[in-house]
């Protein structure tokens, strides 16, 4: 209860800073984004050496270089006194950033479904080629299409490339129910809802007309929540539960090879078992076998007592056959012929 009390707190007070400045409520939800990107990444790149999920460190990697585009996005909002030349910067950092975001959180997938694992220093160089291309086609070539005009809004390039993030994160959160196995519920649960947030986000910037509009504060806002169950997913779990987060696919090996083991153990009971069973049907099968002395005439057979017993007797008590009489061709001719 204390959690979520704080936590409205916080939100509550984010949401009057508005009517002092909106400028210092961009800027602080900005920056706690970054500070959760930039907390990730340092938790994936120092557990690079031994992290079993590829998943976590492809994207953590990434994360760096999106924080990276969203620092530059607040340094650049319209009324921060930095970047004076043009006000809509940070409408083309916005887009970039998101871009590279869902691109990387469905890219990611792929090396969660291979066993090979990748260099993070190549990564790392890739995601800074990538990176420095939008600064400088931002920037300096400023061949980055226009996303906002004064007067009247967004730009269709900008409204179409929110729905577009969309659709790509849609295919993200496709991709991480069909391998939710290979995280931990918990973890699987926030980045579920984190993407979701993330979406929600993307349609909220596709209605303001201002960058200092009532839409754009919803879309900040749930670009908060997102980046709040990033942080509860990956950064709480690494500091209270490093094995959950860093070792998952290791612990996942050893409860696969436990349940083979009880497998295995079930199957050897049931072949016991079985052994008893056979034994036992075994035990109670009856069979006649070795010398058998049997009288030349009448035919009796003498048992191991030494008393002499009918054929028929012998056979019924020492086997499982049942007999029946009859009266053969050869005796019907002998003793029935007047009958015939």
């Amino acid at each position: 209860m204390l959690k979520y009390f704080c936590l409205t707190l916080v939100l509550s007070g984010l949401y009057f800073t508005t009517f002092i400045n909106y400028l210092l409520f961009h800027s602080i939800v900005e920056i706690i984004s970054i500070v959760v990107a930039c907390s990730f990444f340092m938790i994936a790149w120092n557990s690079k050496k031994y992290i079993h999920n590829q998943y976590v460190l492809f994207i953590g990697i990434a994360y760096l270089f999106i924080a990276f585009l969203d620092l530059l996005h607040t340094l650049s909002y319209k009324g921060m006194p930095i970047f004076m030349d043009y006000d809509y910067y940070a409408n083309q950092l916005w887009i970039a950033a998101r871009y590279m975001e869902s691109v990387t959180l469905v890219v990611a997938f792929y090396f969660l479904g291979t066993k090979k694992t990748f260099h993070p220093e190549k990564i790392f160089a890739v995601y800074t080629m990538i990176t420095a291309g939008i600064v400088a086609s931002i920037f300096v070539w400023k061949i980055f299409p226009v996303c906002f005009i004064e007067g009247s809004g967004l730009t269709p390039f900008k409204k179409i490339s929110e729905y577009i993030i969309s659709g790509i994160l849609c295919v993200s959160i496709v991709l991480l129910q069909k391998n939710k196995n290979r995280f931990e519920d918990h973890i699987h649960k926030m980045l579920f809802f984190s993407i979701v947030f993330t979406i929600l986000s993307e349609l909220a910037f596709t209605f303001y007309i201002s960058n200092y509009g009532f839409s754009n504060l919803i879309g900040h806002y749930f670009k908060l929540f997102s980046y709040y169950l990033i942080y509860t997913a990956i950064i709480e779990t690494a500091i209270k539960r490093p094995y959950d987060l860093i070792f998952k696919e290791l612990a996942l090996a050893n409860r696969n090879l436990n349940k083979e083991i009880d497998r295995r153990k079930q199957t050897e009971k049931d072949r016991e078992e079985i052994i008893v069973e056979l034994q036992q049907a075994l035990t109670q099968v009856k069979t006649l076998n070795g010398l058998i002395p049997i009288c030349a005439h009448c035919k009796k057979i003498r048992d191991d007592n030494g008393y002499w017993n009918q054929l028929e007797a012998y056979i019924v008590k020492h086997s499982n056959a049942t007999l029946s009489h009859g009266i053969c061709p050869d005796c019907t001719k002998k003793y029935y012929s007047d009958l015939g």
